[in-house]
């Protein structure tokens, strides 16, 4: 494994929600009693590595990571910077790949995405250009688009956090780059939490205005 079995499960990597899609059934180890899905550490472990050796294909200024929502914003800057790639925070601006008039315009070769639902404009984008494209999926998402699924929890912080500390590691290293444990630790280090008024809210707001027919 990437890390120890006890870092992942201390992130709630693992946890998914409420919900699960056609698309995620295959990655779910089973259902807790309150009902939240719970998904294969092993399966989450094998997808990162995966990741990590496709985005280490590409040239760093070629790949572009999106992340729409404030809990992703912070890892996915900070993987950025330890890799060299391209961020784009906050809301996926239409155009912003496949309209060159347009002031956002980027052309990457890769694209990262850290929530497949609040970031689909910039996956239905890369889709008709035909940019191969990444996600963090969880288990209410769809995986559709999308040539890459990393399983996990997509909307807690030390979930995330953990996600892209492992992929810039691990990056670094295909690339056969000196130092990077601490180089990497030291860029992600800072206590990270998962407060009820933030990500568990949240969650729990987006699981109730879900429609029913996707419990399945």
């Amino acid at each position: 494994m990437l890390t120890s079995q006890e870092e992942y499960l201390e992130s709630g990597i693992h946890i998914g929600t409420r919900l699960k899609t056609p698309y995620m059934k295959n990655f779910i180890y089973k259902v807790r009693p309150d009902k939240l899905y719970v998904m294969n550490l092993e399966s989450i472990d094998e997808r990162i590595n995966s990741a990590a050796e496709m985005i280490a294909r590409y040239e760093p200024h070629k790949i572009l990571v999106v992340a729409s929502r404030a809990y992703a914003i912070d890892s996915a800057r900070k993987f950025c910077e330890a890799v060299g790639c391209r961020m784009l925070g906050g809301r996926f601006q239409p155009g912003t790949i496949t309209n060159p008039k347009s002031k956002h315009f980027f052309e990457p070769q890769l694209i990262v995405i850290s929530d497949p639902r609040t970031e689909i404009q910039g996956l239905k984008e890369s889709a008709f250009r035909g940019i191969p494209s990444i996600g963090l999926v969880d288990t209410d998402n769809s995986a559709r688009y999308l040539d890459l699924v990393v399983p996990c929890n997509n909307k807690g912080r030390r979930s995330l956090n953990l996600i892209y500390k492992l992929l810039a590691k691990n990056v670094l290293k295909l690339r056969g780059e000196e130092g990077v444990e601490k180089k990497v630790d030291d860029l992600f280090s800072g206590e990270v939490s998962d407060s009820p008024g933030t990500d568990a809210g949240q969650q729990a707001a987006e699981e109730k205005k879900a429609p029913k027919r996707a419990k399945k």
